[in-house]
């Protein structure tokens, strides 16, 4: 294994061996990379994870920058030579090609971001150089089940179907959308708001909270969501069902956590602990004025008006701080209707008609203002009860 120069002040040399492969191009595809003590030739982390449906290109890329991630939690400033047998790859991040592929340009961005400030050097090197990262780039491969159809259909850097209109946003963010798990008031059907009792979650809610933490830790690596981009921040409502089911997801991504009070339940005021049974026997004339409507809220309580004024401000603030980045939203019913809604382009009736079930996933992604994709609505796969 080569060493490389000494130089002085630095803290740690290290050597990034990386190579994707996709079976199909696209295809399923895989990453793999060593990440070695340039000074003893030990391995020190290796990297074999599955990226879904992509080309050859992708995946190489992928592995780069799994690696310089990884690389970089071993010491930031470390100063890395990062050798491949993809002459593209490597002539792109040295600066002796252009990126002009689509799909190349929001990885190619990741890459410079990493590497910026850094002391990194790209190295091609021959294919029989590299078996190490192949090696893993193959068991990343074969360790992850057959896609899914809509995953082999998903465009990573714009909309899915060949009728959107092109954006002049290039990066998309992806909001992956979490209804909390269940609580007392879940589980005995009663109206449960942003400004009532504001119960823990119950038992089942605890292992709801748990299971979709597990099938989230899993996106961009394996499983249903693999083609996905990992999650950085976990955003979610301050009311504590939400906040505690948030907890669970953010502990397992090692993601952090942000408290955004747009995101709370919609308030029912005085209907709020109210079984639906009890709403509609003793409150049936504001019931059905309330029913269908925009602007008449429940008794001191919170209209669609103004709850609509709040979930826009709540996307507004995700687009502005975590463009182009995916996140995980934990939040209520109305709240992901809402955001559901806007991505839909639909009338005020999308507000009642997408049925969210306690630790649901729907994702959504957004051109910024331009553009929405719905990529899934209400998965609950994951849940084994």
């Amino acid at each position: 294994m080569p060493k490389l120069p000494s130089l002085p002040g630095a803290l740690m040399k290290l050597i990034i061996e990386a190579d994707g492969g996709s079976r199909g191009n696209p295809g399923l595809s895989g990453a793999g990379a060593v990440v070695i003590d340039a000074a003893s030739g030990n391995i020190l982390r290796e990297i074999s994870e599955a990226v879904g449906i992509a080309t050859n290109n992708v995946a190489e890329y992928s592995a780069v920058i799994f690696a310089l991630e990884v690389a970089f939690e071993i010491d930031p400033a470390a100063e890395i030579v990062v050798r491949m047998d993809s002459k593209l790859v490597v002539e792109q991040m040295s600066g002796g090609w252009k990126i002009k592929h689509p799909d190349m340009l929001s990885l190619g961005a990741r890459v410079q971001q990493l590497i910026s400030g850094k002391n990194v050097e790209f190295v091609w090197i021959p294919r029989e150089q590299n078996v190490l990262a192949d090696a893993l780039a193959n068991k990343a491969m074969d360790g992850e089940p057959a896609p899914t159809a809509a995953a082999g259909e998903f465009n990573h850097v714009a909309p899915s179907s060949i009728r959107a209109p092109q954006s002049a946003v290039t990066e998309a963010t992806t909001l992956i959308m979490v209804r909390h798990g269940r609580t007392p008031l879940t589980e005995s059907r009663k109206i449960s708001g942003g400004d009532g009792e504001n119960p823990d979650l119950s038992e089942l809610g605890n292992k709801d909270a748990a299971e979709v933490a597990l099938e989230l830790a899993r996106v961009g690596s394996s499983g249903a969501f693999s083609f996905l981009a990992k999650p950085v921040v976990v955003i979610h409502s301050p009311v504590k069902r939400a906040a505690q089911t948030a907890s669970k997801i953010s502990q397992k991504l090692g993601a952090e956590l942000v408290e955004l009070a747009d995101l709370r339940e919609i308030g029912f005021g005085d209907w709020d602990g109210l079984t639906n049974e009890e709403l509609f026997v003793g409150h049936e004339s504001q019931y059905q004025a309330w029913r269908g409507s925009y602007d008449v809220a429940p008794p001191n309580g919170e209209s669609l008006k103004d709850f609509d004024v709040r979930v826009n401000r709540s996307l507004d603030f995700i687009l502005d701080k975590f463009a182009g980045k995916t996140v995980v939203v934990v939040a209520h019913v109305m709240p992901i209707r809402g955001l559901l809604r806007i991505a839909n382009d639909a009338s005020v009736a999308g507000y009642w008609r997408v049925d969210l079930g306690p630790a649901s996933i729907s994702i959504a992604r957004f051109w910024g203002r331009e553009g929405a994709e719905i990529v899934c609505v209400n998965s609950t796969s994951h849940l084994s009860s």
